[in-house]
């Protein structure tokens, strides 16, 4: 704990407050009501008028505390006196001054001050009104900042009342002096006030020579707004007789010649000479100390490039409200294309638009609601005393709009926006983990929909959750053990029957419970760790096969369905040529397919790998087209070679005039684009026969042929014949009345 300095002044400072002959007991002032105002106003529990002695803080007025003062080394307002404005602690937990207080770590559990000094007519600061919080804040606005400074000017006016009452003079306190040893700055002075003295250190310190600093007053290294009114400056130090000073150091600002203050520390000491009192003074500069001490604190307590809380203080708060049983809510807030930023405009862009995300959330809360950055470009809102689903959805859809406006940066746009998960205490769990854990799920929840929206947590996402986890174990040992196998499906050219190419699909032989469709463990997949690891297994297998298989069917394509996970290594352009290199397939006979979802998942990580893989010859394709959020403009940014027409429109094209009009409008598009069209899902003739006549040339379904183990393929391939492609290779003919069902 630093305890609060004693300034310059001091002397002068007591005389000032004696002036008023509060202390004694005998005065009619009446200051409650505004106090209670005060409280009022912030909405706070506690809020003082604090008359500042030399040893201790006397409550003049007070509402929310009983004591009727402190000891002056543990008081917060023996701080704020020696400010101009408003002196304000958003959390005294997170200032290294105040952390182990008393005032902190007990009755009245202070975190949040914000004091205004109060001045006599004379300049001098004698207390303080203050407003206190139990609970943390952001800060205060500068219009709180005007109406604090308001009250403090009340609160003078009825004191002024007092003092022109009080006809009689008051000694001026006296100055105490120190004794130490310090090997720095050394100045001495005599009873006025003048230097005798000024040594070599001093002349780096303060930038004055001996020549220009001795005779000058001491007043030439004391800050302006801690002279005071009469001018008396530290000339006030040595004109005491009776030095209480002695033995301690204390901390401070000085100044230098150019004007600019920096921290000290400064050890007293006082003699006589006969008549004379001679003053000296050994002088430390704390500014690396001050400088180290306060990074040191940082990087404990708060992010550096937005100076929010951290997690270690978000989770400390949340427990705290844990402790208290108070409900409360928690937003967790992920950037969605902030990596684009970042790609585009550079990360000093990226930075700077964090720093301006910091801000807006800040502007949409409350002063009590904490904002934390957890990390990248993930923040956290601890929102207490909110419980109602309905203020909070709103405040999160406020928030959404907030940070999805553009952004400025070096004269460039940027735009991103924000996916948000919402949990509450207790419903949603008790402790910080499980909250946030809960949050967590929600958020990722909003970015599976489509994300820049909010979802609320619900029980069934953290069922979800464990039984994922506990499946990934079981995926980790298919991995190991090759439990893993590829199926694959034929894709055929409708006007003859050839087969043109297979799509993988992947299976899983579980030693327990057979042979398992995609459906039950690929969301498991998707949502897990060991996604890039089984989407590599994939490709380098399929494209193995496909090197086999085109020996029977020369010019066959090989599909490969992509994790979003892949994009996010950052790897896979390089992966996947890697992959063809190793097996000897030639870029044109691999086509990837990507989701719709999974593209507005990663958009701003998946443009340059595919760009560079379909620059070899990659084919790119857009699977189950038309179920999922993307936009038309995914069409024109993706460097496609084919769209696949999702089974869920082939099965009524039949019967669904709707769905035959969407079918026919993606035929149309795609042949516009310049992009393949192939069907999925085709079992019946009457299908065939509607997308025959729509424009859909290519299809995939259990019509030619269901998904397949390589094996059953290979002498499924064995029992066709062959035909010449149109280019002049050998496909392979599908006879279609063998292949029905």
């Amino acid at each position: 704990m630093r305890a609060a300095p004693h300034l310059f002044n001091e002397d002068a400072r007591l005389a000032a407050l004696a002036e008023y002959d509060l202390l004694s007991g005998t005065d009619d002032v009446d200051l409650t009501e505004i106090v209670q105002l005060a409280s009022h106003m912030f909405d706070v529990p506690i809020c003082l008028v604090s008359l500042i002695e030399r040893d201790a803080q006397v409550f003049k007025a007070r509402v929310g505390i009983d004591s009727c003062g402190t000891d002056r080394s543990i008081s917060f307002c023996a701080h704020a006196i020696s400010e101009d404005g408003a002196f304000v602690i958003p959390d005294a937990t997170l200032d290294r001054r105040f952390e182990d207080n008393p005032l902190v770590t007990g009755e009245p559990f202070i975190r949040f001050y914000a004091g205004v000094p109060l001045r006599a007519p004379s300049g001098h600061a004698i207390g303080s009104l203050c407003v206190i919080d139990s609970r943390p804040r952001n800060g205060i606005t500068e219009r709180e900042r005007a109406d604090l400074t308001a009250l403090a000017e009340l609160v003078i006016d009825r004191l002024e009342l007092r003092r022109l009452a009080v006809a009689r003079a008051v000694s001026q306190s006296r100055f105490e002096s120190i004794a130490a040893t310090s090997p720095d700055g050394i100045i001495c002075a005599d009873q006025q006030g003048n230097i005798t003295f000024w040594n070599s250190a001093c002349e780096e310190l303060f930038d004055f020579t001996a020549a220009q600093a001795v005779g000058a007053s001491l007043d030439i290294i004391i800050p302006e707004a801690m002279r005071s009114g009469h001018g008396g400056g530290l000339r006030r130090v040595v004109a005491g007789d009776a030095p209480r000073l002695v033995g301690t150091t204390i901390e401070l600002n000085a100044r230098r010649k150019d004007g600019s203050e920096f921290p000290i520390e400064l050890s007293l000491s006082m003699w006589r000479e006969g008549e004379q009192t001679s003053f000296g003074a050994i002088i430390r500069d704390l500014t690396e100390r001050r400088a180290n001490e306060t990074r040191l604190f940082d990087l404990g307590h708060r992010d550096a490039l937005t100076q929010l809380p951290n997690r270690a203080v978000l989770l400390s708060r949340i427990a705290e409200c844990a402790k208290a049983r108070e409900p409360v809510a928690i937003m967790l807030i992920d950037l969605d294309g902030f990596k684009s930023v970042n790609d585009t405009l550079g990360h000093n862009a990226g930075d700077s638009v964090l720093r301006q995300v910091a801000a807006r959330i800040l502007s949409c809360v409350r002063s009590i609601d904490t904002v934390a950055r957890l990390g990248g470009d993930e923040f956290a809102i601890l929102l207490p005393r909110r419980p109602d689903q309905g203020l909070i959805g709103g405040e999160a859809d406020c928030l959404i709009a907030a940070i999805g406006a553009p952004y400025i940066v070096d004269e460039q746009m940027a735009h991103i926006g924000a996916s948000i998960g919402i949990a509450l205490s207790p419903q949603d769990g008790r402790h910080a983990e499980e909250l946030l854990s809960a949050a967590d799920l929600a958020m990722y929840q909003a970015k599976g929909e489509g994300r820049n929206c909010r979802r609320f947590f619900i029980p069934s996402l953290r069922d979800a959750a464990i039984n994922r986890r506990a499946f990934e174990g079981e995926i980790r040992r298919a991995l190991d053990r090759s439990e893993f196998e590829l199926f694959y499906q034929p894709q055929v050219r409708m006007a003859d029957g050839a087969m043109l190419g297979v799509e993988a699909l992947l299976r899983w032989r579980h030693p327990d419970r057979g042979l398992l469709t995609p459906d039950l463990f690929l969301p498991t997949i998707e949502m897990g760790l060991l996604a890039p690891e089984v989407g590599g297994w994939v490709m380098q297998t399929a494209c193995a096969e496909a090197v086999a298989l085109r020996e029977l069917v020369p010019e066959l394509v090989m599909g490969v369905n992509l994790f979003g996970a892949q994009f996010r290594t950052g790897r896979l352009a390089e992966d996947v040529q890697r992959i063809l290199t190793q097996t000897g397939l030639p870029p044109r006979a691999l086509e990837l397919e990507i989701t719709e979802n999974i593209a507005l998942r990663h958009d701003d990580t998946m443009l340059l790998p595919l760009r560079k893989l379909r620059a070899l010859g990659v084919g790119i394709a857009f699977d189950d087209f038309g179920t999922g959020f993307a936009s038309l403009s995914l069409l024109r940014r993706f460097p496609l070679s084919r769209l696949k027409i999702d089974r869920s429109f082939v099965r009524d094209i039949c019967n669904n005039r709707v769905d035959a009009a969407v079918v026919a409008a993606m035929v149309f598009l795609a042949t516009t684009l310049g992009i393949e069209l192939i069907a999925e899902g085709v079992e019946t003739e009457e299908q065939a026969e509607l997308l025959r006549a729509s424009g859909c040339r290519i299809v995939q379904g259990y019509r030619y042929g269901k998904p397949m183990s390589a094996v059953a393929l290979r002498r499924f391939i064995g029992q066709r014949p062959q035909i010449a492609s149109g280019e002049g290779s050998r496909m392979m003919r599908l006879p279609l009345d063998r292949l029905q069902g």
